[in-house]
């Protein structure tokens, strides 16, 4: 489902127009964006949460030089569903086979 979708399945719910919800929902991507950027955590409730992690120091190996090298430790974006939400979709969805 990509961001066009989302926003063709909220207008036809709510009646509303495509322009007025593609609106909506990319100011709300752009404040999860936002907090995040400024270290801000963000909580949705029965939804999950959109997190800042923290990847540790490493050793990395560069092959084609056969050297190795130092990444740096530094932050990334995270999602982690609810516990709701994550036992909907064990309940409610088949296993690909």
């Amino acid at each position: 489902m990509t961001k066009a979708d989302i926003v063709a399945k909220i207008s036809e719910k709510l009646g509303l127009e495509k322009g007025d919800v593609q609106a909506v929902v990319e100011a709300f991507m752009e404040e999860v964006k936002t907090s995040l950027e400024t270290g801000d955590n963000v909580y949705l409730r029965g939804f999950g949460s959109f997190i800042i992690k923290t990847r540790a120091e490493k050793t990395g190996r560069n092959i084609s030089k056969n050297t190795t090298i130092k990444i740096p430790a530094h932050n990334i974006p995270a999602f982690k569903p609810a516990k709701v939400f994550v036992e909907a979709i064990k309940t409610n969805t088949e296993v690909p086979v």
